[in-house]
């Protein structure tokens, strides 16, 4: 209790400029918490999205089905992916003129568009996390520099100083970059593990664009080489 009420008071007693930085600090740590408990939320969400969807999409339902369930209702994650894919898919079949090829190529960049959405929906705020590791300490350091500066100050126009008198300045001054570390390093630990879980995300995210679209490769020159067949009977 001695030891909050100290720190409290040194906080009280420091310069203006030390506050500010201190109040600067603290925000920056508060909302880099509220940052890191909303990015655990979305990645949660995501992954268990992926496991609930591979499951669906690997259980032999047909293609046009599983569409239908997810259409209308703007998924995001594997089955937005597949939702992209599978509808610029049917809207290019139906086009005169286009390749099996170029379907293919056609779902296959829509799919990217929506993997590269996602992936930029799940990596908002990391850049904060990411600034708050690499600048906090060196904030805390300036509050630091600056407090003892004004203690020395205070010692150089004293004839007599005395361990006491300077102390609680180089305390007051030590506390800045104890609260910029405390800021710092939540942000750090968390920004590599948001940053490492989504690269696992985007890798899974590929292999499943791979294998829809050679699933779709396969099912397009199998009605090119029925249209062939028909056309060769006839």
């Amino acid at each position: 209790m001695n030891n909050e009420l100290s720190i409290a008071a040194l906080i009280l007693d420091a310069s203006v400029v030390v506050q500010l930085i201190l109040l600067l600090l603290m925000a920056s740590s508060v909302w880099s918490w509220k940052v890191i408990f909303d990015k655990l939320k979305d990645m949660k969400q995501a992954k268990e999205a992926a496991d609930r969807f591979e499951d669906l999409f690997w259980s032999g339902r047909n293609l046009s089905e599983l569409f239908r369930k997810f259409e209308n209702s703007k998924p995001r994650g594997m089955a937005g992916i597949f939702v992209a894919g599978f509808r610029e898919f049917v809207r290019l079949h139906k086009r005169p003129g286009l390749t099996s090829s170029d379907v293919v190529d056609g779902s296959s960049r829509a799919m990217r568009v929506a993997l590269n959405r996602d992936l930029d929906g799940l990596e908002v705020n990391l850049s904060f996390l990411a600034t708050v590791g690499s600048t906090t300490p060196y904030i805390g350091l300036f509050g630091t520099v600056w407090g003892i500066m004004n203690s020395f100050s205070a010692i150089g126009a004293t004839s007599n100083a005395t361990l006491a008198m300077v102390a609680p300045g180089i305390s007051e001054a030590l506390v800045a970059t104890a609260v910029g570390l405390f800021a710092a390093i939540p942000g750090v630990i968390f920004y590599n593990r948001f940053t490492n879980e989504i690269e696992r995300l985007n890798n899974r995210y590929d292999i499943f664009l791979e294998e829809f679209s050679s699933i779709l490769r396969r099912q397009s020159h199998h009605e090119e080489g029925d249209v062939e067949g028909e056309e060769a009977t006839l």
